[in-house]
């Protein structure tokens, strides 16, 4: 099983959304910025470099706001979602195709990453 990170960023009532490169695995699909926990880092301190390599920002995680593990055909992922807030920089989409500011309701209209429908509902539900 692969654990990997991400943040949810609020700014208001939008949380932000990357749009991952059409070269990679779930090309194009949306999801929250994080990635995979490296050997001998915390989750955290993996959150945090995840979001400094993709967005060029530094983030302060806090508390879990979910766990989730998904299945794909060519990985198991177990990903741990922070609320993370931005304490330095503006994010720049440095590995995604493209970011956007989001509500709730409007992640209807993205197609995300199958790991992030559990969470998507739960975010219109809060």
């Amino acid at each position: 099983m692969t654990e990997v990170v991400a943040a949810l960023i609020w700014r208001g009532e939008r949380f932000l959304a990357c749009q991952r490169p059409a070269h990679k695995a779930r090309g194009l699909l949306w999801e929250f910025v994080g990635g995979k926990v490296e050997p001998g880092e915390t989750r955290e301190q993996a959150l945090v470099r995840e979001c400094r390599e993709e967005l060029a920002v530094t983030v302060v995680p806090r508390d879990i706001f979910m766990e989730v593990t998904h299945e794909y055909p060519d990985l198991t992922v177990h990903l741990t979602l922070f609320h993370a807030v931005l304490s330095q920089g503006e994010p720049q989409p440095l590995e995604h195709n493209a970011l956007r500011w989001i509500t709730p309701a409007e992640s209807d209209s993205l197609a995300f990453c199958p790991a992030d429908e559990v969470i998507l509902e739960r975010l219109k539900h809060l």
